[in-house]
């Protein structure tokens, strides 16, 4: 916030400036005459160079640090700011060498011009304080230490004290005045730096909504447009064979089983779609309970044996006598869908699931011998519909059981990691939290579940 106000206190100098430059002329011309010259030069001179130095000032800081923000511009302030001093106490020393020595004109002229350079610092400095309170009292300071001196100078009898005590109440008064007002000030520009932070951070979050928006638009008509391709495959396919079994009912041995492989790829499809509709919207629910992990693998090892001894592959399934605290419907979709992804890219060697301990974390792993899927494809399969191209076992892929166990996964809090190969195989594994339990000693041996 410093540096912001410090950047609108250095937007005003150059109005202060100004002001001053053309005042400079105007008090000199009124002092001619009435002020020793040598003073009058003196003066003059000193003001005009100090003038000079505050442009050359204001270039610098326009040049080195109007585009840097934070500390830098404080720096600034601590080094220049010795500036707002020496010329505020060059525009109350006038005061002193023209009191009860020159014409009321000039008298008048002179008071005229600290009055205005006191509105001008209100306006112009008050965005930071420190150096309006630096300006304001030297020059208010430096005037009544002018009205002091005069009086001092000039002989007891020449010297109004009544006059003089009203002047310096007058500008005590002016000096509150000062003060007060700068403060109100500075706290208008506290505010509205405040309010412009907040707008810009409304802006910036309304920004980064819309974009999640159109994301997620983006991503929902992706999501329908690949759910709607391959919905369409099963149905057409669906209504062929009704057609073909319609015209030639003999053939209806033959027919049958594409039929019943059409419906299962639609109601495989669907009960995808209602998963990932459940877990987005939150409404999936988790019963945790004590799960049997090898009771798991065994139920799983059923499911999967005719799938893996359709295509001659090798399933093998290694559990430690263990009780894990779970939802034993999300495990059992979390490493169905592995099992089956992994069964459905393998064409030949085998499938291993396991559930191991490494650095006193359990985890789940399922190795394959598959086609492996490329460096480039590791993050992505995890996205609804996304199959790899011209990637052999995914002509038949929905593209949704990854995505699925990847949402819960995260949902459950399991942590979900890849190593693979492509052309070698791949292995998935899902490391499970620390609260979960073992039936038994640390020592017991991993049972083997064998399968075809």
């Amino acid at each position: 916030m410093d540096s912001q106000l410090i950047g609108v206190l250095m937007d005003s100098t150059l109005h202060s400036l100004l002001a001053a430059v053309l005042t400079l002329p105007v008090l000199i011309g009124a002092m001619i005459g009435e002020v020793a010259s040598p003073v009058l030069v003196g003066w003059g001179g000193v003001v005009g160079a100090l003038l000079t130095y505050r442009y050359r000032l204001i270039g610098l800081y326009r040049l080195r640090y109007d585009s840097v923000e934070g500390p830098m511009r404080e720096t600034f302030i601590r080094r220049f700011g010795w500036t707002w001093v020496a010329v505020g106490i060059g525009w109350g020393l006038p005061i002193g060498l023209t009191h009860a020595q020159t014409s009321p004109e000039t008298q008048f002229i002179g008071a005229i011009v600290v009055i205005g350079h006191g509105m001008v610092s209100m306006m112009s400095f008050s965005a930071y304080l420190p150096i309006f309170w630096r300006y304001t009292h030297a020059l208010m300071g430096s005037v009544v230490l002018g009205l002091i001196s005069s009086a001092i100078w000039l002989s007891p009898g020449m010297v109004d004290w009544q006059d003089m005590a009203l002047k310096c109440t007058l500008l005590a008064i002016f000096w509150l005045l000062l003060i007060l007002g700068g403060r109100r000030l500075h706290a208008v520009h506290r505010a509205s730096l405040e309010l412009q932070f907040s707008n810009q951070e409304l802006i910036d979050s309304l920004t980064q909504q819309t974009r999640a928006s159109m994301r997620a638009v983006t991503a929902k008509n992706r999501f329908l447009a690949s759910a709607a391709h391959d919905l369409r495959q099963p149905v057409h396919a669906l209504s062929l064979y009704a057609d073909w079994l319609a015209t030639e009912p003999e053939m209806a041995r033959d027919i049958s089983p594409r039929i019943l492989q059409s419906t299962r790829a639609i109601n495989e499809l669907f009960d995808s779609l209602f998963d990932l509709t459940r877990i987005d919207a939150g409404n999936y629910k988790v019963k945790l309970q004590h799960v049997d992990v090898q009771r798991l693998f065994a139920d799983l090892a059923l499911q999967f044996e005719p799938v893996a001894a359709a295509k001659s592959l090798r399933l093998r399934m290694r559990a430690a006598p263990v009780m894990i605290w779970g939802d034993p419907v999300v495990l059992r979709r979390i490493l169905g869908n592995l099992l089956s992804n992994a069964l459905k890219h393998t064409r030949q060697g085998g499938v291993l699931m396991a559930l191991r301990r490494r650095s006193g974390v359990w985890m789940f792993e399922v190795w394959d011998t598959g086609v492996g899927i490329p460096r480039e494809h590791q993050q992505a399969i995890f996205q609804e519909f996304f199959r790899v191209s011209q990637h052999q076992g995914t002509e038949d892929s929905l593209g949704l059981g990854l995505t699925i166990v990847s949402k819960l996964a995260t949902m459950m809090g399991y942590q979900l990691a890849l190593t693979s190969e492509a052309g070698r195989g791949s292995v998935f594994r899902v490391l499970v939290p620390a609260f979960t339990q073992r039936a038994e000693g640390d020592a017991a041996q991993p049972a083997v579940i064998p399968v075809a």
